[in-house]
C-alpha cells in the first residue's frame, strides 16, 4: 500500500475584517502571537485578487445573506506564531481560545466561523537586525 503524505500546510482562520478596523485588529492580534495576513498580498497567493474574491464569495454564499454587510470587507487569514507552537504538535486549545476571544471582541467588525482551515506555510517576518 502506498502511503500518500499531505503537503505541508498552516492553520488559519480565514476572517472577514470591516476595512475601518483592519489596521487596529492586526496591531491587536499581533500582540497575542496571531498573524494577521490579508489574501490579496499574501505571498503565498500567485493572484491575490482573484483568490480575494473568491474567498469573498464563498464566505457570503455559504450564510445566504447573514452576512451581507460584509461583502466589501476583507478576507485575511490568521495565523498563529512560533510561541503557539510546539513543533509537530496540534496546536494546543488555548490558541483556538485566544484567537477566538480576540475576534469576538470585534464582533461588530468581524466575520468567522469558529474553525480552522490549511494554506501553504506562510513565511515568518525576517528580523534583518539579528
Amino acid at each position: 500500500m502506498r502511503r500518500v503524505s499531505r503537503a505541508p500546510h498552516e492553520n488559519v482562520a480565514t476572517v472577514l475584517v470591516d476595512p475601518c478596523v483592519l489596521a487596529d485588529l492586526e496591531l491587536s492580534l499581533m500582540a497575542l502571537d496571531l498573524r494577521v495576513w490579508p489574501v490579496r498580498t499574501a505571498p503565498i497567493c500567485e493572484d491575490g485578487p482573484r483568490q480575494e474574491f473568491q474567498v469573498r464569495r464563498r464566505l457570503l454564499m455559504g450564510r445566504r445573506g447573514a452576512w451581507d454587510c460584509a461583502a466589501t470587507w476583507v478576507p485575511v487569514w490568521v495565523g498563529f506564531g512560533p510561541t503557539w507552537r510546539t513543533g509537530d504538535e496540534p496546536l494546543p486549545w488555548a490558541a483556538h481560545e485566544a484567537l477566538w476571544e480576540a475576534l469576538g471582541r470585534r464582533a461588530e467588525h468581524v466575520r468567522f466561523h469558529k474553525r480552522l482551515g490549511g494554506v501553504r506555510p506562510l513565511p515568518l517576518p525576517v528580523d534583518l537586525d539579528g
